[in-house]
């Protein structure tokens, strides 16, 4: 019996070491094959990653001033833009927007919490229809703007969280000074 099982183990080896084998020597001959098993479908609705920080502040003029002085931000009027790149298409510039607010600002109403989050997200509109089927709180309807979408949404801690499509290209000609 044991023979029998040890036989197996080793056959079932051999046949995924052969098939592995093929696989890659399959992708090495035609690129586009290599191409395609890295592919991403970017019409999932999900979070793929940070917009924005954003947090209450007693003086925010002072605020961006410290961080710029002490930790190297570059500032504007908004808060710091960070830039980095986007892991799916190297070649494009994403952004993650930091800036403190007035403590007490409305925007983060009806939260509480002195912090709000911006995430990122692909197919916004696919994604408002999940939360909604879920029972999530959605607080407004899809905005659109020159550079994205946004929608705001209550999480179970009840934290208001900004939902952003965005549109990056409009930020790179832009242009203007980044934290890197």
């Amino acid at each position: 019996m044991r023979e029998i099982i040890l036989s197996i183990c080793i056959s079932a080896a051999v046949l995924s070491y052969t098939t592995q084998t093929k696989k890659v020597e399959s992708m090495e001959d035609t690129p586009k094959a290599a191409e395609e098993t890295q592919s991403f479908d970017d019409t999932i609705p999900k979070v793929t990653g940070i917009g924005g920080i954003f947090f209450f502040s007693d003086n925010p003029s002072e605020t961006k001033d410290w961080y710029a002085k002490n930790l190297g931000l570059n500032v504007n009027e908004w808060g710091s833009s960070f830039e980095f790149r986007n892991a799916h298409r190297p070649e494009e510039i994403n952004y993650l927007q930091w800036s403190p607010f007035k403590t007490g600002n409305e925007y983060f109403a009806p939260s509480t919490k002195e912090f709000m989050i911006n995430y990122r997200v692909q197919n916004i509109e696919g994604l408002v229809k999940k939360l909604q089927l879920n029972g999530v709180t959605v607080l407004d309807t899809i905005e659109s703007y020159e550079y994205g979408k946004f929608v705001h949404i209550m999480d179970a801690e009840g934290n208001k969280i900004e939902l952003w499509e965005p549109v990056d290209k409009v930020f790179t000609e832009m242009g203007g000074e980044t934290t890197k």
